[in-house]
């Protein structure tokens, strides 16, 4: 049996899977006796933590430094000089003196770090996160090369997003934990598929808008349409899941060869991911691969993206 489950503004709402029917509603005692549980929910309307973020770049004006200040957070923001060009060059040494203060005076946990240039090259993200690290013990730092949009707006503003997200993430996966002792439980992504509990909790933005997700694949599924209920059909769409990771590169090649050998590492990297994501390591398998030259750059930089998926562990 598996089990679907529907969070939002009302009470949850858990159907089952068994043997392909869908049946509800659904007992603690025998949701409990459950293979897993797959939930669904949006995250839009989340409570957020105060992010400490970390641009590692050049100046800039006022107007494009890091959002961190929206309502319902008083996060902190600072610019420190280092990064990459998209092919990989230096622009300037890292300041790590810079990143040291402002992350052990800025008292806060919660971290977001973005670096131009970091998806061809994430050393400087990788290098401030050693810091802060050392210099605040049990920091929760999200890294934007983990996002890999090359647009560094774009990129660091999921990287706030997700860092604001961690610690109402990490309630939810406590909560479904207390719930239903000893069942796996996965949660809806944004786009399809699934990832483990652990994953949610650091990557909360990949399930932004599971529930959403989750409604279109259960009404594309369910046989008879308007006849059940909007929460019954995303927790069915939910349990239909299976789990699925991401990753996007830019990469720079010269030639056939060179550009086989960059595109095996993401896949690589990507099946190691979905692992991590929940699904049991025989099974993880490459579902999509999306290779583009980059316009108007240098020649040989590409921008790569591979899905991966596999069955729950």
């Amino acid at each position: 049996m598996i089990l679907g489950v529907a969070l939002g503004r009302h009470p949850p709402v858990v159907v089952a899977l068994r043997d392909g029917a869908l049946d509800w509603p659904v007992g603690r005692a025998v949701a409990r006796t459950a293979t897993r549980a797959c939930v669904a929910l949006d995250l839009d309307d989340a409570p957020t933590a105060p992010v400490a973020a970390i641009r590692v770049g050049g100046p800039c004006p006022e107007a494009l430094r890091p959002l961190v200040c929206r309502p319902d957070q008083a996060g902190v923001a600072t610019i420190v000089r280092g990064g990459h060009s998209l092919t990989g060059r230096p622009l300037a040494p890292l300041d790590t003196e810079a990143v040291r203060r402002f992350a052990g005076s800025c008292g806060l946990m919660d971290f977001a770090v973005t670096a131009t240039g970091s998806p061809m090259l994430a050393d400087h993200e990788l290098q401030v996160a050693a810091v802060i690290a050392a210099e605040v013990p049990g920091a929760r730092i999200t890294l934007s090369y983990e996002f890999g949009h090359p647009g560094l707006r774009e990129r660091e503003a999921e990287t706030i997003r997700n860092a604001a997200l961690g610690p109402e993430a990490g309630r939810i996966a406590d909560e479904a934990a207390r719930e239903l002792p000893g069942v796996p439980v996965y949660f809806a992504r944004s786009e399809r598929g699934l990832v483990s509990a652990h994953y949610f909790r650091r990557y909360p933005y990949a399930c932004y808008l599971g529930r959403t997700a989750s409604l279109a694949r259960g009404r594309a599924a369910l046989p008879v349409r308007p006849v059940v209920p909007d929460e019954v059909t995303a927790a069915y769409g939910a349990a239909l899941g299976r789990p699925e990771a991401q990753v996007e590169r830019i990469v720079q090649a010269r030639g056939r060869a060179e550009l086989d050998r960059e595109l095996q590492g993401v896949r690589d990297e990507v099946l190691t991911r979905v692992v991590s994501a929940g699904a049991a390591p025989g099974s993880a398998r490459v579902a999509e691969t999306t290779v583009n030259p980059l316009s108007y750059l240098p020649h040989g930089l590409y921008r790569i993206r591979v899905m991966a998926e596999g069955a729950t562990a």
